[in-house]
């Protein structure tokens, strides 16, 4: 399936791009291509595969949660540029 030139255009409207003649031209073929895989992909018979979410096994890649001591506050807030009482200073950002 050939695209048109305007279809094209059209395409590139809607994802704001601005494109030249010779990149409506590329772009005209490409997404052709992709269209025509596309089309040759629909007509797989795919029944009896079933849906797979990934491919991948399952696992947890989290740690448990291990209660365990804090800094400092004084080490915490060394480094601050601004700090009132062991916390941190920041300008307000609501009046």
């Amino acid at each position: 399936m050939k695209l048109s030139r305007e279809q094209v255009i059209d395409i590139a409207d809607l994802a704001k791009l601005e494109l030249t003649e010779q990149e409506i031209e590329h772009f005209a073929d490409q997404l052709s291509a992709v269209l025509d895989y596309a089309s040759r992909l629909e007509k797989l018979n795919t029944d009896d595969i079933p849906p797979t979410a990934t491919v991948l096994p399952l696992q947890n890649v989290m740690r448990e949660d291990e209660v365990r001591p804090s800094l400092p506050r004084e080490q915490v807030v060394a480094n601050a540029p601004a700090a009132i009482d062991g916390q941190f200073r920041v300008d307000a950002v609501l009046d």
